[in-house]
């Protein structure tokens, strides 16, 4: 009868949702117990009851007790109990300077634990590949033992990439091999025309020691019929006549194989390396080691002009995400043989190959070390970007100002190659590191030197006072009108007094919602693609400050302020400090709010001491100016070309001198030794 009112209840009455049947669920902490594990819970919560149980207990029984006998336990007990809490405290303040990892590694454990109980095998699994790859476990001289190991290391089949091509090489009698690749980031024409043609057509070639016995494949050596056979020295103990290359290994990759690079490898992770940056492994049947070819089929974009710094005169030449492109980029500008570019392995579980470049007669060789050393310590598995590597190799990773100078310009890089300093390039990113980085090389350009003097000086002028107005400007607004009326000429503060007679808010806060609608603009502008940003922005921040305008949210003369605060930041030529300077800005308008001109000028006192303290690869942020240094005609202003005679000092380097005194020799008029500068 009522059955109807039982289906209208399950339409109406919330039911809770039955989850969809799948195999993989995250978090083992929310899955339902099995019947062990709800035994082993029952029985834990027993027994905590009992112990709660007989607490109480003894504790009433302590209560009822009287007598002075009671007073002294009860103050021992008390004092015994103070000393455990003291002890208690101070292994959580122990705990807290440890950090986090202990408390998250304990909340980990049994869900990792039970996931590795799951999928014992799998695990094991890794492990026995973790202990090849760490241990550098040699090669095999069987290519069928070789090739089992390399199948597990790569996860085949499973894993489509990994290409293992049997071959026979073409000798007399023919010897067995193996290439191993990854399919998609290798050159076929390369590796069909330069390793396998020459191998497997090789039939003018045969063994001269097949019919000798007691040799293995190792000890046999083969010469190309109609070539005279290279003679040894009558102490290498072999025949004048019959004598030939000591090793067919070395004959293949010396007279065989035409590859521009050839190398050696002795160990599964060498291979593995090779292989997975796009080269080739060749192994030979009776032989512990590997040919690794290159043929590296990266597929990259051209190099474009830059996309983040614009260029107005110079190369407009950008960096892109070869790093061979870029390194050759660097070295079409310095043509110098004291050019060093050394690779390093940086990360742990995904390494990525780094370019260290420095020129070797000028780097301090502690600075290049310094470097070096940050780079290897890494232990992290995302290292693929150099904001990334950045962040894992700063002196101090808790101050806002960036400690490395990154840049998309080869130009530039040369140029800080030659002052002395180190560049550091990453695989697959378009930004280069500089190091080490200061306040002035964060305010310069390289159009700088590309104009004269009295131009690059005036630019750097207007840079430094769009650095002013983007960090102090809306904290004056706020402080001159809430706290210094008297500063301002009364003309204008009657005007300021009345457009803001009618807006609601304090300074403070339509200063806030103004400048936080503005950040809002200009994220939006830069996440939307295409030119729909460009447009979105200014026509977003002409609507947004008309209508706030009109509807007597804030006044006009405000509009102005965050125009001139935005248009100053959009001068900071470097984007990370750019960041670090919005940033700030905020906290300058707060100590603005609390006490007028004097919390600004304790701001800046903070502001300038905490920079004072920063230090980018043992050089002060802040250096040459604190401390104070040698002068030079490169730092806060531009000065002529001929006059930057010497490098800077706070680098050390290795030699001091960039120019001669003289460096226009066409003024000398025939005068060896020089006249003076006109």
């Amino acid at each position: 009868m009522f059955s109807w009112l039982k289906t209208l209840s399950k339409f109406i009455m919330y039911q809770k949702p039955q989850p969809a049947p799948s195999v993989f669920e995250s978090g083992i902490e929310d899955r339902p117990l099995e019947e062990g594990e709800k035994s082993k819970a029952k029985s834990k919560a027993k027994s905590k009851a009992k112990s709660k149980s007989k607490a109480k207990s003894k504790s009433k029984s302590k209560s009822k007790a009287g007598g002075n006998g009671g007073s002294d336990t009860d103050s021992n007990d008390s004092g015994q109990g103070n000393q455990d809490q003291h002890q208690l405290r101070d292994s959580e303040q122990n705990n807290r300077k440890n950090g986090s990892r202990k408390r998250n590694s304990r909340r980990g454990k049994p869900r990792n634990a039970a996931i590795q109980k799951k999928y014992s095998d799998k695990v094991a699994e890794n492990q026995d590949i973790d202990q090849i790859l760490n241990q550098k476990v040699e090669l095999s001289y069987r290519l069928e033992e070789n090739k089992q190991v390399l199948e597990k290391l790569f996860r085949v089949p499973e894993n489509k990439d990994a290409v293992f091509r049997s071959l026979s090489i073409g000798t007399e009698p023919p010897a067995q091999a193996m290439l191993v690749f990854i399919d998609g980031i290798t050159n076929a024409q390369v590796q069909n025309l330069a390793v396998l043609q020459p191998l497997m057509l090789l039939s003018g070639a045969r063994d001269i020691r097949q019919n000798r016995k007691g040799d293995t494949p190792a000890e046999a050596g083969v010469f190309l019929q109609g070539q005279e056979c290279p003679r040894l020295g009558p102490g290498n103990g072999e025949n004048k006549e019959t004598a030939v290359y000591k090793d067919f290994f070395d004959r293949v990759k010396q007279a065989v194989l035409p590859n521009n690079q050839v190398a050696e490898g002795r160990t599964y992770d060498q291979v593995v390396y090779d292989v997975l940056n796009g080269n080739s492994a060749l192994f030979i049947e009776g032989y512990n080691q590997a040919l690794l070819l290159e043929t590296k089929g990266w597929h990259f974009r051209s190099v474009s002009p830059p996309q983040v710094e614009a260029v107005i005169r110079g190369p407009q030449e950008a960096f892109t995400e070869m790093l061979r492109v870029n390194t050759s980029l660097v070295r079409k500008i310095i043509h110098r043989s004291s050019l060093v570019t050394e690779f390093i392995k940086v990360g742990y579980n995904a390494p990525m190959q780094c370019a260290v470049m420095y020129v070797a007669d000028l780097a301090n060789p502690d600075l290049v070390k310094e470097v070096k050393r940050r780079l290897e310590s890494i232990r992290a598995d995302q290292t693929y970007e150099t904001g990334l590597a950045e962040q894992m190799i700063e002196d101090n990773p808790l101050h806002m100002v960036p400690q490395v100078l990154t840049t998309e310009r080869p130009d530039r890089v040369a140029a800080s190659l030659l002052d002395g300093k180190v560049a550091v390039l990453m695989d697959g990113n378009p930004f280069v590191m500089i190091m080490p980085c200061t306040f002035f090389n964060l305010m310069q350009s390289p159009e700088d030197a590309y104009v004269r003097w009295p131009f690059g000086a005036f630019m750097r002028l207007i840079r430094y006072a769009g650095l002013f107005l983007a960090l102090l400007l809306p904290a004056h607004y706020v402080a001159i009108v809430a706290y210094h009326q008297e500063f301002i000429p009364t003309d204008l503060l009657m005007a300021i007094t009345g457009a803001r007679e009618k807006v609601p808010f304090p300074s403070i806060v339509e200063v806030l919602i103004m400048e936080a609608a503005f950040e809002l603009i200009r994220e939006a502008g830069v996440r939307i693609p295409g030119t729909i940003g460009t447009t979105l922005g200014i026509v977003g921040a002409l609507i947004l400050g008309q209508a706030a305008v009109a509807a007597n949210i804030v006044s006009p003369i405000l509009i102005i302020v965050v125009a001139v605060t935005a248009l100053g930041s959009f001068a900071i030529p470097n984007y990370s400090f750019s960041l670090s300077i919005r940033l700030l800005r905020f906290v300058y308008i707060l100590f603005a709010s609390l006490s007028g001109l004097l919390g600004i000028l304790v701001g800046v006192f903070i502001h300038v001491g905490v920079m004072s303290t920063v230090k980018s690869f043992g050089v002060p942020f802040l250096a040459p100016a604190a401390p104070v240094t040698r002068k030079g005609r490169d730092y806060f202003m531009r000065g002529p070309v001929w006059q930057q005679e010497t490098r800077p000092d706070y680098l050390d380097p290795l030699k001091t001198k960039r120019q001669p005194q003289f460096s226009r020799g066409w003024l000398n008029d025939g005068d060896d030794k020089g006249g003076a500068e006109r």
